[in-house]
C-alpha cells in the first residue's frame, strides 16, 4: 500500500500497537497449548509454550512425556521433547480425542 492510502496507515498503527502491547507483556498472538518437556534441576519438567512457569516436574523424562501427551491431546497440540542439553530432540503432534473417537 502507498503512503497516501488508508490501508498503509491502518497496517502501520497495527504494527505500532502490537509492538507496544508486546513491550507491556501483553500476549499478541493466539495461545498455544504446545507442551515442552524440558530439563529441570529435579529431573524433567513440563512447560506450556510461552509460559514462564512450569506445569509440573518429574524425576523421569518418560513420566513427563506421558503427562505432556495427555495435556496436548486435550488441546489438539504438540509435545516438544528437549534433550538434557536443552536442544530440541523431537516434536510429536497429538491427535485430538474427538478425532480418535470418530476414526
Amino acid at each position: 500500500a502507498k503512503i497516501t492510502e488508508a490501508q498503509f496507515w491502518v497496517d502501520l498503527l497495527k504494527k505500532i500497537f502490537k509492538a507496544w502491547a508486546k513491550d507491556q507483556g501483553i500476549r499478541t498472538s493466539p495461545k498455544s497449548w504446545n507442551q515442552h518437556v524440558v530439563p529441570h534441576e529435579k529431573g524433567w519438567a513440563i512447560k506450556g509454550e510461552g509460559n514462564s512457569r512450569y506445569t509440573d516436574t518429574f524425576r523421569k523424562q518418560s513420566t513427563a512425556i506421558r503427562r505432556a501427551k495427555r495435556i496436548a491431546k486435550n488441546h489438539n497440540a504438540s509435545v516438544v521433547i528437549h534433550r538434557a542439553d536443552g536442544g530440541i530432540e523431537t516434536e510429536l503432534a497429538m491427535p485430538n480425542r474427538v478425532q480418535e473417537v470418530l476414526e
